[in-house]
């Protein structure tokens, strides 16, 4: 598609003229208008590359579509009744430059201009423009000032399935996928399309029996899989899914196919293959992560600036890698103090902070206690000087460094060989399997034992308050904005859908700044508009 001509005047003796009839100046329509829409007719070069050049019909103008599909997240609205308050509300004509007399378009060109942001791997444009905007304005600072971070979970468009059913669904879906695609189709294509398609198992018979169906599920795979290879058409996204799903859930030994369990990454359902199954104390859900990160401002809630995505097993260290990744890509630097909780703080996190010059700032695992004896606590270490001091008060006997393969650390392992036989705590110290005491310690000790220190003291506790924040961010979005459940199916779009919140959030924040500090003067009292 091409794109019209695009024009930002506007009309004289339009809504332009009848604004101050219409809007006080603190309508959030009105500011919508004044600060939002020419963060969105600058984004109009971005767009241009979304669409052909003079190519087939014009398209609608997309600065109206990116702004329509803000406004539809800061006011939890899906796609057709958007495009009623397009049609009917004068404060979303205003707000997007619109006359009274323009018409609407269709809500599947919301569905259309959201898979050319995913294609061409622009679902940042808004936000990242809302965040240059805040930039301007001295808002947010870009020169690794105060932030925080915490992670919330989010739950995907589909729901976790058995593996029987799992693997049923992605067969079906290949032997449909494959049927538009080949035309010359094998001697048992029939049977397992009365199999899978146009049958539905009966869930309620015996366990034997299902478990039987399940066996034949693998077979029929693998006899599909071994034909598909010999094809020249390899198949589609849901046959790479089916190949996928059939990897994950059966393993073959001397010849036979035999069922295994699937893992927490392994496909939980085919029509979302990237939603992958977490279980966090006492949350269990099929879906994504989200890692929100926000400024810390002296007073009132702060701005966000990274909404990264990732899948339910990622870790949280990973995802403030992530954040950090993104926050480059937008200019950013590293935050000279960034308040997290426990999951992001581990030894190397802590001391990359500190070789980088800045502060990790988060509570510490506590040690693991054992289930008789002492806990690592008790003992003094200290690993540059080689020496460990047990709670009787005895220095190691014996020090032994061991290479760990997996992770490549340095691990220390002490030892009160001979002092242990006579030591008056030695009941209290040592199981009664053990002859004496050993502990074994990694090179990143020493971190992790400095910052539980820390944790104790007046000062830590205080300054942890800053990140309270983020739990009410965390709220807000939740609540606000639906950040709970996916709208969309796919890491890319889940991406598309976090930025969109987090941009309309900072939109939303943006203007209750604006009232708060007496940016507008009531000349007349707001008019209530009513509409279809």
């Amino acid at each position: 598609m091409s794109l019209p001509e695009f024009d930002s005047q506007i009309e004289l003796f339009g809504l332009h003229l009848r604004r101050d009839t219409l809007f006080a100046e603190d309508d959030r329509y009105r500011l919508f208008h004044e600060r939002i829409y020419p963060v969105l007719v600058n984004a109009r070069g971005r767009l241009e590359g979304l669409y052909c050049v003079d190519n087939g019909r014009p398209a609608i103008e997309p600065v109206w579509v990116l702004g329509v599909s803000l406004l539809q997240f800061m006011e939890r609205l899906p796609d057709r009744q958007a495009l009623e308050h397009l049609k009917y509300h004068v404060g979303w004509k205003y707000a997007l430059g619109q006359e009274l007399d323009d018409h609407a378009f269709d809500p599947t060109v919301l569905v259309r201009f959201r898979q050319r942001l995913v294609k061409h791997k622009q679902e940042r444009m808004i936000f990242e423009g809302i965040v240059e905007a805040l930039g301007k304005e001295g808002l947010v600072k870009k020169g690794g000032t105060a932030q925080r971070l915490d992670s919330t979970h989010v739950l995907g468009l589909v729901s976790r399935m058995s593996a029987l059913d799992c693997v049923r669904e992605a067969l079906k879906g290949a032997l449909e996928e494959l049927d538009e695609r080949i035309k010359k189709k094998p001697a048992f294509w029939t049977t397992l399309w009365e199999r899978y398609v146009e049958h539905e198992l009966n869930y309620n018979r015996s366990a034997e029996f299902l478990r039987s169906k399940r066996i034949q599920a693998g077979e029929d795979s693998r006899m599909l899989l071994e034909w598909l290879d010999q094809q020249k058409d390899g198949g589609g996204p849901k046959t790479e899914v089916f190949r996928r799903v059939f990897e994950e859930y059966y393993k073959t030994e001397e010849g036979d196919i035999l069922p295994q369990d699937g893992v927490a990454k392994s496909v939980q359902n085919p029509h979302d293959p990237e939603a992958s199954f977490r279980s966090k104390q006492d949350k269990k859900w099929v879906g994504y992560a989200l890692q929100v990160c926000e400024t810390v401002p002296k007073k009132g809630p702060g701005f966000i600036t990274a909404m990264a995505t990732q899948t339910a097993v990622g870790s949280d260290e990973a995802g403030m890698e992530q954040v950090f990744a993104e926050q480059k890509a937008m200019g950013f630097e590293k935050p000279k103090e960034l308040y997290v909780d426990a999951a992001y703080i581990s030894a190397k996190a802590l001391e990359e902070a500190s070789r980088e010059a800045r502060e990790l700032v988060g509570p510490a695992v506590p040690a693991r206690q054992p289930s008789q004896g002492k806990g690592i606590e008790a003992f003094k270490i200290d690993i540059d000087k080689e020496r460990a001091i047990c709670p009787a008060g005895q220095t190691n006997t014996q020090l032994s460094k061991i290479k760990e393969r997996a992770r490549g650390l340095l691990e220390y392992r002490y030892e009160w060989s001979w002092k242990c036989r006579r030591c008056t705590m030695r009941e209290d110290c040592l199981p009664a399997s053990q002859t004496h005491r050993t502990i074994r310690v990694n090179s990143h000790f020493m971190s992790l034992q400095a910052r539980r220190a820390l944790m104790k003291t007046r000062r830590y506790r205080r300054k942890m308050r800053k990140r309270v924040g983020i739990e009410g961010t965390i709220s807000e979005i939740v609540r606000g904005y639906g950040a709970r459940r996916a709208r969309y199916r796919g890491l890319a779009k889940m991406r598309l859908q976090n930025y969109f919140i987090g941009a309309a959030c900072n939109v939303n924040r943006w203007f209750r700044r604006l009232n708060s500090i007496g940016h507008n003067i009531f000349k007349a009292p707001p008019i209530k508009i009513r509409y279809a």
